[in-house]
């Protein structure tokens, strides 16, 4: 066999064989490798390659360790998951390298870890001074992860006693110019809906590079056309607005009674609406 088409085949059944062991090892991201996942990633690598070049040896000795180093790798997981011992031996313990603004420094030893080092860490998470910081911990992984005083921590509607719904995950509707048509339904939502909306900001389906809706049930476009100015939705608009003239409405009726009890039931249902007019206006007018 010639030595080209040689190298070819072995170096296409190398790959199908590293793609097929590589899933059964799972998803990870190199930053939450363990050391023994990121050597046996290098390694196996470092093996597909020399399978696929090394004309001398045979091509299934390279595959059987391919196969030996993914078995172990998997062994490992899986003891990882059996057993708390067998997880922190493997991959290590997180160790703490600020406490209440207070850097260890024997700790910073510990992880062969430098001021500046830990200096330039932390001004990736946006914190600039130590005395910010309540924790800050270095992962088995190697990341440090850093909790802020609660006085530089920022502010949350739970912080401010303000009740707040769940966001919803936006549905994808249109991608290049096509529509997506299970998103659409997951969203209770029909094709009809999705083209009157779009004949309404003067928009056609193939002139739409993304077009998604939110959890409020509204749909933002981006167009192939850099240039083109798309009309904001109207209804959330109008909406607000009808519920501003209901507040006036109330208010009105409170003023022109004179009844006290039906004066002071108006104007506890003016406060209610304008408790959900403060609550709706930072969705309603975005």
């Amino acid at each position: 066999m010639p030595t080209a088409i040689e190298i070819t085949l072995r170096t296409l059944a190398s790959i199908a064989t590293l793609f097929l062991l590589t899933k059964l090892i799972g998803k990870r991201q190199v930053s939450e490798l363990s050391v023994f996942e990121y050597i046996t990633g290098i390694t196996l690598g470092s093996m597909a390659a020399y399978i696929s070049l090394d004309l001398r040896s045979s091509w299934t000795h390279g595959v059987l360790s391919l196969c030996v180093w993914v078995a172990v790798s998997v062994a490992i997981e899986y003891a990882q998951l059996k057993s708390r011992r067998a997880q922190k031996w493997i991959d290590g313990t997180p160790t703490v390298l600020i406490r209440d603004g207070k850097i260890m420094e024997e700790n910073l030893k510990k992880e062969r870890l430098t001021i500046e080092e830990l200096l330039q860490q932390l001004r990736t998470k946006d914190v600039f001074l130590v005395s910010d910081v309540q924790y800050a911990v270095m992962e088995a992984n190697g990341t440090i992860n850093v909790l802020l005083t609660k006085e530089n921590q920022p502010l949350t509607p739970k912080q401010l006693g303000i009740t707040v719904q769940n966001a919803q995950e936006p549905a994808t509707v249109i991608i290049d110019g096509s529509i997506v048509p299970e998103a659409l339904a997951t969203r209770g939502l029909s094709l009809g809906w999705l083209h009157e909306t779009l004949d309404k900001q003067g928009l056609a389906v193939d002139n739409i590079v993304l077009a998604q809706v939110d959890g409020l049930g509204q749909l933002t476009v981006d167009t192939f056309d850099d240039q083109l100015t798309i009309a904001k939705p109207q209804e959330p608009i109008r909406t607000y607005v009808t519920i501003k003239k209901c507040i006036a409405d109330l208010e009105s009726f409170a003023l022109a009674t004179r009844n006290s009890g039906t004066k002071k039931q108006y104007a506890g249902m003016h406060k209610q609406l304008l408790s959900i007019a403060n609550t709706l206006k930072p969705l309603l007018l975005r």
